[in-house]
């Protein structure tokens, strides 16, 4: 069975000449999907120059190898949208699915993550690839076709998923004076709202399209009465 959302890491060293990869130096990423999953390998330029027309790719793209930083300290006991994202994916949890999504698009909005593909698997499932700025992790995350009265039920329950899970009274407190899981939140619901609008302007353009087609039918009809 193959798994719906992965996370694939990046090479330290290319996967042809095994030479390890320098801070900054560009580099060819390449997802390739079989029986087993998806698998990713990393080139230097020389040798996906050499080679990179033999291989039979889902996906490939070219980034720049940056030496991930030292992991910094959490000032608040709360899961970040990141790390709740993280987790679900490793859990595997299909009633997640929508959830998952919309916390990898609020994660693109923060630029954490970068879209680098879209595909479309075998079985019909759109794949949305997306690479983490700082660390080079491949995010496989399935669209779900989320309408846009889906959208608010979805958004209530990561809001609610990422709530604070300190007391009150032990949150750091912000320059501004209010808690600073206040202010996380309030920037959430900025980029669940960014996504909201996203959808709505999709279904706004279907329903144009389909007063255009009303009206072509309309003319049609006094045509025909006419005649």
């Amino acid at each position: 069975m193959v798994q719906d959302w992965e996370i694939k890491p990046r090479s330290n060293a290319c996967r042809e000449c095994k030479t390890a990869f320098e801070n900054m130096q560009p580099c060819q990423s390449v997802l390739s999907f079989g029986a087993e999953g998806y698998m990713r390998d990393d080139y230097c330029e020389a040798c996906w120059d050499a080679k990179g027309k033999t291989i039979s790719a889902f996906s490939a793209w070219k980034g720049v190898f940056r030496k991930p930083p030292p992991p910094a300290e959490e000032p608040l006991k709360k899961e970040t949208a990141e790390e709740l994202l993280r987790r679900m994916m490793e859990n595997e949890d299909p009633s997640q699915r929508n959830v998952i999504y919309i916390l990898a698009v609020m994660l693109e909005r923060k630029r954490i993550l970068v879209e680098r593909d879209v595909r479309t698997r075998d079985d019909g499932v759109m794949i949305r690839v997306y690479e983490h700025r700082k660390t080079g992790e491949t995010f496989l995350v399935p669209d779900p076709k989320l309408g846009f009265n889906q959208l608010g039920q979805v958004q209530e329950e990561v809001m609610a998923l990422l709530g604070p899970k300190t007391p009150a009274g032990n949150a750091t407190t912000a320059t501004t004076g209010e808690p600073a899981a206040e202010n996380e939140a309030v920037s959430e619901e900025e980029d669940m709202t960014d996504a909201e609008d996203e959808l709505d302007e999709e279904e706004t353009e279907e329903d144009e399209f389909d007063d255009e087609d009303d009206d072509e039918d309309e003319l049609e009809e006094d045509k025909d009465e006419e005649e």
